[in-house]
């Protein structure tokens, strides 16, 4: 336990990479290979169950780059595995990140191919950061395209993250509660997220709480004095409808104490049907501005369920399904090289080839304000539309104040009012995307002459 705590890994720990980004770089070190490189993030195809992503996790990423070094610490620790070139330790132990960053800000909807974050830096510098880019913009990226599926359903809906005891570990339950709140759930459970990013937390009794009273009507009655502005009470301990006609008794005593109940959670059973019983006793009671709050197994398929059946559910917590994103665990994204020392360049690989150069997205809406055309240029290309990749760093410094997490929330709500209606469909009937952005011809023949060079350069002379 000591070690463990001895090597505690931080958020913007340089370690957190792949050996082989190391080891590349000790070969560039010794080739003096420091020009200037492009390396684009984005996404080679779409799971079947997604028609567009929601880019997120870019200010974790700002952090991590006006953060990098590597302290005496790592140095020594590496230096201790000897693997590495004591020269080359010595010169890494100096290293900073000095390059340019270009961006889709967060909440911007993205399809594939389209490069969402931009590095221009020394080679050294852009290649080593590729481990813990993926792995911040993959994980937000993903969880929030997720809950703006669910959040589509019933943009009524109060929406809770309820996700992080079964998160993929503490960083991924805290991270997945900033990217959910940026698509437009409410809020988290997780309180860690109120203090580090401003998510609202939200909360009221487990099952324990009820089971540790002697009576399930005595454990209502004791968290409606601790908590009298926040009773929410949950009734499937025992018998759910049977806590809906406890509910209703409970509100005239504490009606005559001052304290309204707020609402009911429902957490286990046909939560379709029994929102509808539990709403038929209230409203039969005179409390219809009672709220009923639903959790368990909750996807955006039993959200649209309770929607088409017009189910009186107000809110939903909605836990694993979210932060491990169930249905589409992972996206095919990368992290690739474009140019270096001011030539294009690509993988030609089979299934796995990619467009060469600095790019830049074009984004054309209808009349209607609805995404109508999304166009992949060069950089400098003259193109109709809205440009989506903006600069966000310079020389190693953000190139202004951090964004408040708000506006990447107003963001998203307005780039999801933004998708055609086949993009917002649960399901596609064929794999291939219902959504292609076009390949501008400057970058067809950006590529073209990319090839041409490498194919050159193979047939010269060692």
């Amino acid at each position: 336990m000591a070690e463990a705590r001895k090597h505690a890994v931080r958020s913007s720990d340089p370690l957190l990479t792949d050996l082989y980004q190391l080891t590349m770089l000790q070969a560039y070190w010794r080739s003096s290979m420091t020009e200037t490189a492009v390396f684009e993030f984005f996404v080679r195809r779409l799971p079947r169950q997604r028609n567009f992503l929601i880019a997120a996790g870019l200010e974790q990423v700002l952090d991590y780059l006006e953060n990098l070094h590597f302290s005496a610490a790592e140095i020594d620790w590496l230096r201790s595995t000897g693997r590495f070139d004591p020269h080359f330790l010595d010169w890494l132990a100096r290293l900073r990140f000095t390059g340019d960053v270009h961006a889709m800000p967060e909440g911007t909807v993205f399809f594939t191919d389209e490069p969402v974050l931009r590095i221009t830096a020394p080679m050294p510098e852009a290649q080593l950061v590729e481990s813990r880019i993926v792995n911040l913009l993959h994980f937000q990226t993903l969880v929030a395209s997720k809950a703006a599926r669910m959040v589509l359903q019933d943009p009524q809906a109060t929406l809770i993250d309820f996700g992080l005891r079964r998160a993929h570990g503490a960083e991924a339950g805290l991270l997945a509660a900033r990217a959910a709140y940026i698509a437009g759930f409410a809020g988290s459970a997780t309180l860690a997220a109120e203090r580090a990013f401003g998510v609202p937390a939200f909360g009221t009794m487990a099952h324990s709480f009820i089971q540790a009273h002697a009576s399930e009507h005595a454990a209502f009655r004791d968290f409606a004095a601790a908590w009298p502005a926040n009773v929410m009470l949950l009734i499937d301990t025992y018998d759910t409808i049977a806590a809906a006609h406890d509910v209703v008794r409970l509100a005239g005593e504490l009606g005559r104490l001052g304290i309204a109940i707020q609402g009911v959670r429902l957490d286990s059973g046909d939560l379709i049907a029994l929102s509808k019983e539990v709403r038929a006793i209230f409203d039969a009671a005179g409390l219809k501005r009672l709220r009923i709050f639903a959790s368990s197994s909750v996807d955006e398929h039993l959200i649209a369920r309770a929607v088409a059946a017009k189910a009186p559910i107000d809110g939903y917590g909605i836990g694993t399904h979210l932060t491990t994103s169930e249905d589409a665990p992972y996206l095919d994204c990368v992290y690739k090289l474009q140019e270096y020392a001011g030539r294009p360049r690509r993988k030609r690989s089979a299934g796995k080839a990619t467009w060469p150069g600095r790019k830049q997205v074009f984004r054309r809406f209808d009349r209607g304000n609805r995404i109508a055309a999304d166009i992949v240029s060069v950089e400098g290309d003259r193109q109709d539309g809205q440009m989506l990749l903006v600069p966000v760093m310079r020389d190693g410094r953000r190139a202004g104040a951090a964004e408040p997490l708000k506006a990447a929330r107003e963001r998203a709500a307005a780039t999801l009012a933004s998708l055609p209606e086949a993009l917002r469909a649960l399901e596609r009937k064929e794999d291939k995307p219902i959504f292609q952005p076009e390949i501008a011809p400057a970058l067809q023949k950006l590529a073209v002459e990319a090839d041409r060079l490498v194919d050159a350069a193979a047939k010269a002379p060692a």
